[in-house]
């Protein structure tokens, strides 16, 4: 194996929200550089391969860290989640060195629309934490408005994001945040939004008085919402241009 090609990472620590979904936690040696939203291709090694078995997975930290933070969903006839949910701390996990995609902030407008099915919340926290950290240190001048939709059956599927941007939410003037859950009666103690983040789209778009004509849209996460929220958008006058997609197929999460 080329090995010139790959980093090792640490793991730190996985933390679990249900039997499917959970955090890593994975440290570098060094500080890795990316671009809010793009996504790192991961995974361990083989006995009979020359290479790793890898998949891609959104970054959810910021860039400019040794620490790298993926939210992930088991799939139990893949390939690779079932081993990496065998993984003790301290385990080495493989990474090729050039983390990439184009699922990033719109440059050409100044309000952010994003909406996300569960995992595909990563992308998100990464744009999200970054303009904060920028911001922080005098980096960045003014923000850029953002919303975030982040839907799941239950609201603990949310993972510990759905705390951390609700905080954020509540700090923040040019941030909002709205968990919904689509099955409020397997959650009886969820008193916030109810519906698939499709059915609350329209809704809050509306409520944030955010202009078609100078917003960015952005869809990640399960293929059947991003397909219909492409359509309320269109209808709600969104240009193709401003409509950004990151699907998590089957295929590319769940070969996993």
């Amino acid at each position: 194996m080329d090995s010139s090609q790959y980093s090792q990472l640490t793991l730190v620590d996985r933390v679990d929200f249900s039997n499917e979904l959970a955090v890593f936690r994975l440290r570098a040696d060094t500080p890795v550089e990316f671009t809010p939203g793009q996504y790192a291709t991961i995974g361990l090694m083989e006995e009979d391969r020359d290479r790793p078995l890898l998949r891609p997975y959104s970054v959810a930290s910021a860039p400019g860290s040794t620490e790298l933070e993926f939210f992930i969903e088991r799939v139990d006839e893949g390939a690779l989640t079932p081993r990496l949910w065998d993984l003790e701390p301290g385990a080495n996990v493989w990474m090729r060195d050039k983390i990439v995609g184009r699922f990033t902030l719109d440059p050409d407008r100044t309000h952010h629309l994003m909406a996300a099915t569960v995992t595909g919340v990563g992308p998100y926290i990464s744009i999200i934490r970054d303009q904060l950290r920028k911001l922080r240190a005098g980096a960045l001048d003014s923000p850029t408005p953002m919303l975030v939709l982040h839907g799941a059956s239950r609201s603990w599927e949310l993972g510990t994001y759905r705390e951390e941007l609700r905080a954020l939410a509540e700090e923040l003037r040019w941030f909002e945040y709205v968990p919904t859950v689509s099955r409020p009666w397997e959650d009886p103690e969820w008193t916030g939004e109810c519906g698939r983040v499709e059915d609350v789209l329209r809704k809050h778009l509306d409520a944030a008085a955010f202009p078609p004509s100078d917003t960015a849209a952005y869809t990640c996460g399960h293929p059947k919402m991003i397909d219909k929220a492409q359509g309320i958008l269109e209808r709600a006058g969104f240009e193709d241009d401003a409509i950004h997609e990151e699907k998590y197929f089957v295929e590319r999460n769940g070969d996993g």
